[in-house]
């Protein structure tokens, strides 16, 4: 069985029903197989952009003459691997002035009360992930009945975004693209930064996975969802970076491309194709879930899908 493009033994996993009705159980084993709270070295990118995230987990840091962007934190847990990733780069952690994410989920925003407190930083979020960053989850429309055992630990945030909104910090300027579906405020996001006297387009793709227990046809989980996905995915499609960053580090190969960046340099982070690979799953994925829920497919055998997106 594959989970986020690892390879796992199913006899020891759970059906996919299973860890539908257990979040306890889908969390615990995302976390442990998944390497989410397990410390990676950090690299830098390209321009001011560096991985200091975990093994699992991406964390992304923008680094500019006015101070810092943090773009994720991670789970609660977290925190202190991000800190000391952001030091062995020569950076300080006091000097994130903004923090941003994906989506606010617990494994992406778990850190983000504990970077408050250390930096003092702005957070700023999509609206609609709003309430669910500052009551720590207990609005999210799928997890909020489980939020003491999905969500994070609350914090207020500074700033509200908008689709199309611009967070802009020295030489550095992302723009904050609304792309709904996995939760309702999900956020692409999408920048331009330079190295060598290049251009390179970047892009943070989010919104269009969807985890064990999810219904996004029939019935939907809530009113739209279907359509979400749809216009998201079509975004999504509609872009083509340069270099582009998962949340999840077996989405873009992390490791390998680290490896590879060792001798190629700026070259190895350079993936237009596998960007258009990581989509075009996600279309697939999509529409055969549909097409399941709505009875136009057969049971698929209870195969296990761990994601935690």
């Amino acid at each position: 069985m594959h989970v986020f493009g690892q390879e796992l033994p199913a006899k020891k996993m759970p059906t996919k029903e299973e860890l539908a009705k257990n979040n306890k159980l889908f969390i615990e084993l995302a976390n442990k197989h998944l390497h989410w709270d397990e410390p990676t070295e950090p690299a830098h990118v390209v321009g001011p952009l560096y991985f200091v995230g975990t093994r699992g987990l991406s964390s992304w840091l923008f680094v500019t003459s006015e101070g810092n962007i943090l773009l994720n934190t991670g789970t609660p847990r977290s925190g202190p691997m991000i800190v000391e990733s952001i030091r062995k780069l020569g950076f300080k952690p006091e000097d994130i002035k903004i923090i941003i994410n994906g989506h606010g989920h617990s494994d992406h925003a778990g850190a983000f009360a504990y970077m408050k407190k250390l930096t003092g930083a702005q957070i700023a979020i999509m609206e609609p992930d709003v309430a669910m960053i500052e009551d720590g989850g207990k609005s999210d429309f799928h997890y909020g009945k489980d939020y003491k055992i999905m969500g994070q630990p609350p914090v207020k945030v500074d700033r509200i975004l908008h689709d199309g909104d611009i967070v802009k910090l020295g030489e550095v300027s992302l723009t904050a693209h609304l792309t709904p579906g996995h939760t309702k405020g999900s956020t692409t996001w999408v920048t331009t930064l330079m190295e060598g006297g290049k251009q390179y387009k970047v892009v943070f793709p989010d919104g269009a996975g969807f985890n064990p227990g999810y219904q996004i046809a029939n019935p939907e989980e809530y009113p739209g969802i279907n359509q979400d996905y749809r216009k998201t995915l079509t975004f999504l499609e509609s872009l083509k970076p340069d270099i582009w960053g998962g949340h999840h580090t077996e989405y873009f190969d992390l490791e390998n491309k680290k490896k590879r960046a060792a001798t190629e340099e700026i070259k190895a982070w350079i993936d237009p194709e596998g960007y258009r690979r990581f989509i075009a799953g996600k279309r697939k994925a999509f529409e055969e879930e549909t097409a399941l829920e709505m009875g136009r497919k057969k049971d698929v055998g209870g195969k296990s899908n761990l994601k935690k997106n």
